[in-house]
Order: C-alpha cells, then sequence, then structure tokens
C-alpha cells in the first residue's frame, strides 16, 4: 500500500509541475516559440524515422538478387603422402 501511496505521490507532482510548466510557457511569446519550434523538429524527426523504415521495409519484401556464383576451379593440392611403410632389411 506504501508503494502504491508513494507512485500516486509522485504523478500528482508531475502532473502538477507539467500544468504550471504550460502555463509559464503560454504566457511567455519567446517560450511558446521555443516550445513550437521544438515540436515542430521533433515531429519531423519523427517522419524521417518513419519514412526510413518504410524504406527498409520495402528492400526487406523484395526478392533478393542473386548474383551469379563463380565456380572456383579445383586447385591442385599436391599428393598425400604415404605413411613410410616399415623399413624391412632383406637378408
Amino acid at each position: 500500500k506504501e508503494e502504491v501511496m508513494k507512485r500516486a505521490f509522485w504523478l500528482i507532482t508531475g502532473v502538477a509541475i507539467g500544468l504550471a510548466a504550460a502555463k509559464r510557457i503560454s504566457e511567455n511569446p519567446t517560450a511558446q516559440a521555443v516550445v513550437d519550434d521544438a515540436a515542430k523538429r521533433a515531429k519531423e524527426f519523427g517522419e524521417a524515422v518513419a519514412e526510413g523504415f518504410r524504406e527498409r521495409e520495402a528492400e526487406a519484401k523484395k526478392p533478393a538478387a542473386r548474383k551469379p556464383v563463380a565456380k572456383k576451379s579445383a586447385a591442385k593440392r599436391p599428393a598425400a603422402k604415404k605413411p613410410a611403410a616399415a623399413k624391412t632389411t632383406a637378408k
């Protein structure tokens, strides 16, 4: 119960601070211009991100263009060495 009270307190405090800031901003034309500019830039940024996402999604949906795979020529390797047989001496 105590945790719920703390959260409610901080929620109400945040709302009150937000309302006070909004009132001050609306009374100050310079601050209003700053807020409007920030909102405009945020909207432009969001649109750019969304456009990039749509482009990337369209690329992902296209079938991948396959490049012809060049056949590699079989590299000639030296013959594997046979293990040396145990030397037997003829008597």
